[in-house]
């Protein structure tokens, strides 16, 4: 049974089924529905790879549950689909943060039926994304992820909207296009060692791309990636999406959407052209880094929440590019585990922004104040993403970020150890923001008297965020089984160096 081309089919089953609802209850209760069949999916998938992985180890076969359709045999161009462990925990993410943004949109009120369709192509393209091998049919799933962003941005957000969702679909198409460069690159370079052209990811890393194709082609494909994972300068677009986009579409877009960026680089632009990656390294470390301290500082002197946790995401997946160009295998453990660990935290944080958004009319913290006499329960859950952000340990973010920085300390030459020190610093800005926060909005007096009335979290809120919680905490504080499926995974990455 083909089970990973299931995480396509229930999705389009689901849009599917979804076109013939009739009211809010019938497209929620479908959604719903659809959103536990993926987690199912998802969970059952984790156990059917820990089985199958005892059997076939990762010198005999990265990938498992591999299954090859051709599709336009002219081009070799194949429906190539299977997982490692990095995949897998991927789909863990995407299934999790979806069903959690299906609670949160419980009450959507404008074409409710529209908004679950959007939303769950949204999901498709990401699922279809994680599991493919084939380089032409990974780009398909990747433009369809990208998509429904305009959509979703343009008619249910707030404010400036349809210049946020333009802002962002303009700039992610400008990736796309380098991106599509540089897969094509790649292609006509797959026959380097007298083979036929393909886009097969494995069957490329087997050739020797030539040094001056990779040093031309790796930044391109670098950048087409990097600009969704919030690269310096190229992370303006992110902000102003988040700003305007609802609930949770800033869920699914910081939480999942802006994870192909990191998983994209490191599956197909540094697996496939590492010369060029070594090559190009220090280039982008310089940018990645920057983006790190700049996304910290700049979270500082925002007073809007969403715009707060917006920097605070170029911050943190900042963090990730850092890692990922590092080099070693402790600090690409460190950058999948805090692409996880960023994926449930800043899903979490825009939902209780929404939560409190849709309670007081405002997401100004200085109009804030005393929420946690009156909101406890979302309070608390603040205070512990919070906690988990600024890398408290006990929390994901602390086993994430202490791989990072080990994995980065390792470099013993002096640019590297200041692009590491200089990342480092970033989580003292962290938690100068996150307790600045904390304290104006959570803390003190409460400055309106209209919100000692404010109404308490419900069922379907609660559960979305325990969703969200429970990873945050289970990475935390049991971390060495998924560390070490990720670290299994990254045997042939390591070979490829």
């Amino acid at each position: 049974m083909d089970i990973l081309s299931l995480f396509v089919i229930v999705p389009v089953l689901t849009v599917l089924i979804l076109v013939f609802a009739k009211d809010l209850k019938q497209a929620r209760t479908i959604a719903l529905i659809g959103g536990l069949v993926q987690l199912g999916m998802a969970v059952n998938l984790l156990f059917e790879y820990f089985k199958e992985r005892a059997l076939v180890p990762t010198s005999e076969s990265p990938m498992l549950f591999v299954k090859d359709y051709i599709w336009f045999e002219n081009f070799n161009i194949h429906y190539t689909i299977g997982v490692d462990g990095i995949s897998v925990a991927m789909l863990i993410l995407t299934s999790i943060v979806v069903l959690a943004g299906v609670f949160i949109s419980w009450k959507i009120k404008d074409l409710p039926k529209e908004f679950f369709v959007s939303l769950i192509v949204l999901a498709t393209g990401v699922y279809g994304f994680f599991i493919s091998i084939d380089l032409f049919t990974m780009f398909i799933f990747y433009e369809i992820a990208v998509i429904p962003m305009y959509l979703l941005i343009g008619i249910w957000g707030s404010g400036p909207r349809e210049y946020s969702a333009m802002k962002l679909t303009l700039m992610l198409m400008g990736a796309s296009a380098l991106l599509l460069v540089g897969i094509l690159g790649i292609y006509f370079n797959s026959n380097a060692d007298g083979g036929a052209l393909t886009f097969n990811i494995l069957e490329i890393a087997k050739v020797n791309i030539p040094f001056e194709a990779q040093k031309l082609f790796f930044p391109l494909t670098f950048i087409g990636f990097a600009v969704l994972g919030a690269l310096f300068p190229f992370h303006t677009w992110s902000p102003d999406g988040h700003a305007s986009a609802p609930t949770a579409v800033s869920m699914l877009h910081a939480g999942v959407l802006m994870k192909l960026g990191g998983y994209g680089i490191f599956r197909v632009a540094m697996y496939l052209l590492p010369l060029g990656a070594i090559d190009w390294s220090w280039f982008f470390i310089i940018l990645a880094v920057i983006g790190v301290v700049y996304g910290a500082l700049a979270a500082i002197r925002q007073n809007d929440l969403k715009y707060i946790n917006a920097y605070s995401s170029v911050s943190h997946l900042g963090m990730v590019l850092v890692a990922l160009l590092m080099l070693n295998k402790t600090a690409w453990n460190g950058a999948i585990l805090q692409s996880l660990s960023h994926g449930f935290m800043t899903a979490l944080f825009f939902a209780l922004i929404g939560m409190i958004y849709e309670r007081t009319h405002t997401r100004d913290i200085q109009k804030l104040g005393g929420l946690l006499k009156v909101l406890p329960f979302i309070s608390a859950v603040y205070i512990i993403g919070g906690m988990a952000s600024l890398g408290l340990p006990g929390f994901s973010g602390f086993v994430a970020e202490m791989n990072i920085f080990v994995g980065a300390f390792q470099h013993q030459d002096l640019f590297h150890r200041v692009a590491t020190i200089a990342t480092i610093s970033a989580i003292v800005v962290t938690a100068v923001y996150i307790l600045r926060v904390v304290g104006i909005m959570l803390m003190g007096p409460i400055k309106n008297e209209e919100f000692n009335d404010l109404p308490p979290s419900t069922w379907f809120e609660r559960y979305g965020l325990y969703l969200l919680l429970i990873p945050i905490i289970g990475m935390g504080m049991a971390p060495l089984w998924l560390s070490d499926m990720i670290l299994d995974s990254l045997t042939p990455f390591i070979a490829r160096f």
